[in-house]
């Protein structure tokens, strides 16, 4: 019988960096596409543009920033409180993009700290299973503050993830852990620091991700 995955804190943290920064390369890039742009521009429409190109690039990359900082950073002191109203907020910058909707269904309250970055980051893991856009519903399991999430992923052609259930679980030991892999493996580790487990399964045309 295989064991669980072991990942070494330097590498666990090499390849959060790696991951944070492939979100922020394609709006930061924009932006520097924008000004260039900008600079060699002779008429109004093509300076319009540039200004439209920097202004959706630099929301974009603020709110992934918003979120990052939240889902992957300390966000406050050891055993702080999290408004779920807040992580709306930042959840609803990084997912809506035009393709996906975000419906959320949470009460506004406080949680611990671990709990609603596990949140976010089961979000982007269910956006792993509507590559093409959809919608992700979220829902409250219990209440207070032991309470936990489901996530539904609707949309074209939603499927589990061919090796999200074994890296949200940490296993086998022998399943390789890289810079794509790392989400989920990730989640799958505050989920167990919650003293909790993230599953995923398909029901019908839908994908559905649990921690319990």
């Amino acid at each position: 019988m295989s064991g669980p995955i072991v990942l070494e804190p330097l590498d666990l943290a090499a390849l959060l960096c790696s991951h944070v920064c492939h979100d922020l390369i394609s709006p930061t890039g924009a932006i520097v596409n924008g000004l260039e742009v900008l600079d060699e521009a002779k008429d109004e429409e093509t300076k319009t543009f540039a200004h439209e190109l920097i202004k959706k690039s630099a929301a974009t990359a603020s709110a992934r920033l918003q979120f990052c900082r939240i889902a992957f950073g300390a966000a406050g002191s050891a055993g702080a409180q999290i408004d779920l109203s807040d992580s709306e907020t930042v959840a609803r910058g990084f997912v809506e993009d035009g393709k996906t909707k975000l419906v959320w269904n949470l009460p506004r309250t406080l949680m611990p700290k671990n709990r609603v970055k596990l949140l976010l980051n089961m979000l982007v893991v269910a956006g792993h299973a509507i590559p093409r856009g959809g919608m992700l519903t979220v829902e409250p399991i219990g209440a207070g503050e032991s309470m936990t999430f489901r996530i539904t992923a609707t949309g074209l052609n939603a499927r589990v993830p061919q090796s999200a259930p074994g890296l949200l679980a940490g296993e086998p030991a022998e399943q390789t852990v890289d810079a794509h892999a790392i989400q989920p493996f990730y989640t799958g580790l505050l989920a167990r620091s919650c003293g909790l487990a993230v599953t995923f399964a398909a029901e019908g045309d839908a994908v559905v991700i649990t921690a319990q």
